[in-house]
């Protein structure tokens, strides 16, 4: 089969428009594979089979099995960079509540300013006036920043380690990215990006407590959009954990099965270090956030091919903007 016979060298990670697991794919289908026992493995898959690496499970191999062969350890920053972004989607991907993703090839991103008004007509009477819907491109660049870590290990340390606890570590790393990454797209989310487009306030009931009443007010707010998301601080997460419309069998069962929390409205429930007490966040993902993406996630290719694990940079750059001010409502428990 042409998987096991790829040239695979260090070259391969320099492609400014493509990824490692990119040319990969052009270089072996994947769909060249259907109907046999590789199918359901992408490239790097079948290269790890290719090379008997086992990166999971009790029998995974050790970190030093990647570098048996000079070809092999070209898979080792592939291998980074995916146990890295496993772990930022498993705590919270920041993707799930942008209502799109955009990957540019550079640092410079000019997104739009859409102000489309929430009664427009259907039926337009003879004569009658056209609603406009303006849609503008912003005045001033996507603030895309640098999110990152630095891999402190020499080889020496992690080469007889199992590589499936070495993802642990990894995942970690992953997950810490992904927070600080949730917090800036929160802070958009609530205080937008132009000066002028922050998200409205829903006065409440009760001070400092929040009741099931309080989340109907902040949904019907939010209308004509759905709120499918509430981003929460961790003692807002606590109250809402109290209210016993939350105590359903079934919201139960949802965590239970998936580990994901959701309201009794269907919203899916996120908590936020970024967020101030008493403070919660009711959202249209489909609608409120576009995430900007210049870099996802890279890795010093050329270090980890190389055994120079000691201070290898892991890091991901990317940044946020508003669409529609009026998807998202902030509720503060702080005033009455």
């Amino acid at each position: 089969m042409n998987y096991e016979n790829i040239n695979l060298t260090k070259s391969m990670y320099t492609n400014s428009s493509k990824s490692f697991s990119q040319l990969l794919e052009e270089l072996d289908p994947s769909s060249e594979y259907a109907g046999t026992e590789l199918e359901g493995m992408d490239a790097y898959q079948r290269q790890l089979k290719r090379f008997d690496i086992k990166v999971c499970g009790k029998d995974s191999d050790m970190v030093q099995k990647f570098f048996a062969a000079s070809e092999s350890s070209v898979l080792f920053p592939e291998y980074v960079r995916r146990a890295v972004k496993q772990g930022m989607s498993e705590i919270v991907n920041v993707e799930d509540i942008a209502a799109a993703v955009t990957v540019i090839p550079g640092i410079d991103y000019r997104s739009i300013n859409a102000s489309i008004s929430s009664t427009i007509s259907t039926e337009i009477a003879e004569n009658g006036t056209i609603s406009s819907s303006p849609v503008t491109t912003k005045s001033s660049l996507v603030d895309l920043k640098k999110y990152g870590s630095m891999l402190v290990a020499s080889y020496e340390s992690l080469k007889f380690q199992r590589i499936d606890i070495f993802t642990v570590a990894l995942k970690r790393i992953g997950a810490g990215i992904a927070m600080q990454q949730l917090n800036d797209a929160v802070s958009i989310i609530k205080s937008g990006d132009t000066g002028s487009n922050s998200a409205g306030v829903v006065n409440v009931t009760t001070a400092n407590t929040v009741t099931y009443d309080d989340i109907l007010t902040v949904w019907a707010a939010l209308q004509p959009y759905e709120m499918n998301t509430m981003i929460v601080s961790k003692d807002v997460m606590q109250l809402l954990l109290a209210i016993e419309e939350f105590k359903n069998p079934l919201t139960g069962l949802n965590f239970q099965g998936t580990g994901k929390l959701s309201t009794p409205l269907g919203a899916k429930l996120i908590c936020s270090n970024s967020l101030p007490e008493k403070t919660f966040i009711a959202l249209d993902k489909n609608y409120s956030l576009e995430m900007v993406v210049s870099n996802d996630v890279s890795v010093e290719y050329d270090k980890l091919i190389d055994c120079q694990t000691e201070r290898t940079a892991i890091t991901s750059t990317v940044g946020f903007s508003k669409i529609f001010a009026d998807a998202s409502k902030v509720l503060s428990l702080a005033t009455a």
